[in-house]
């Protein structure tokens, strides 16, 4: 937020900085349910850790503290070393193997790779599937057509029992990384499917006007036309994305530990059925999925407003 305020005050630009209410009013759903989960704490360990994070950001936003520009403008960069480094240091002094993680930190984590991963990736099979190459633009069709043509499951099964098969002898690749690679291979396409589609609501001119510039195909896509058709796509993409957060319960059919199965678990289990109670988790993982999908949905609306999508 600092950083677009400096660049708002560069630029000459008017700019109208969030207050608390107005982040409570966006990430109310989230909000709630960390105040569920702490309620279910035994300790209060995690209550007062809660409690000294928003201490210390309220303290700084008083206070006036603010990163340097140099760190603001690279805080990115600087997050991605950080996790990078943070992954080295378990690995070399032991944690959890992901193969080990459960429930609802592992569903999370897939959705997120699979976004992360499955947009660039689409993005290059849309622009490949407008590509005057010929070899390039089949290529293209042939996997789309082809990855959309077939179930979420399919491509799961596959992953899990024949994906080794197609890699060299010797490499090892842990269950649920390998269900990453078969999740964002299927969003791959379909987030193709809807950048195509925004490329071709693109006004022929715009890329006229382009070229009337001097811009090179390249710069030309990049500076006028993409950003139009990724504007125009923003609900298909969310839409997307959320239905991809909620295929994740579909891992537990692979014998994936994810938030859906671990529910089953412990309802299984003989202490809790001796107790004679029925489903008591399944309204809980229906909250999380429900928080997940509408938070998403609210800023897929909330950045639709500030860009202007659908306005006449």
């Amino acid at each position: 937020t600092a950083s677009a305020a400096a660049a708002a005050k560069e630029a000459g630009l008017p700019f109208d900085r969030s207050t608390p209410r107005d982040w409570v009013q966006r990430f109310w759903p989230i909000l709630l349910l960390i105040v569920i989960l702490l309620q279910f704490s035994r300790t209060w360990t995690p209550t007062i850790m809660v409690i000294g994070m928003v201490a210390v950001g309220v303290a700084f936003r008083y206070a006036g503290v603010h990163l340097p520009p140099a760190v603001r403008r690279y805080a990115w960069l600087i997050l991605v070393i950080m996790l990078i480094g943070a992954y080295a240091a378990l690995s070399l002094f032991g944690g959890v193997e992901l193969d080990a993680w459960g429930g609802l930190h592992l569903t999370i984590f897939i959705t997120v790779a699979g976004i992360v991963l499955a947009f660039p990736l689409g993005l290059l099979f849309a622009l490949g599937r407008r590509s005057s190459l010929p070899l390039v633009r089949y290529l293209s069709v042939t996997y789309i057509e082809f990855i959309r043509g077939v179930p979420l499951i399919t491509l799961l099964l596959m992953g899990a029992f024949a994906l080794l098969f197609l890699l060299p002898p010797g490499t090892e690749l842990g269950s649920v990384a390998r269900m990453i690679v078969a999740i964002m291979l299927f969003t791959a396409a379909y987030v193709a499917e809807n950048v195509r589609g925004g490329l071709q609501a693109v006004p022929k001119g715009q890329t006229e006007a382009g070229q009337a510039l001097g811009l090179p195909a390249w710069k030309v896509m990049r500076l006028i036309v993409l950003p139009q058709a990724l504007r125009a796509v923003i609900p298909a993409m969310v839409g997307q994305f959320i239905s991809l957060f909620k295929d994740t319960s579909l891992l537990g059919i692979v014998g994936i530990v994810e938030l859906l199965q671990v529910s089953s678990i412990a309802n299984n289990q003989a202490e809790f059925l001796g107790t004679g109670l029925v489903d008591v988790t399944l309204p809980f993982v229906a909250l999380i999925y429900w928080v997940g999908s509408y938070t998403m949905s609210r800023e897929s609306r909330r950045l639709e407003k500030k860009l202007g999508v659908g306005e006449r």
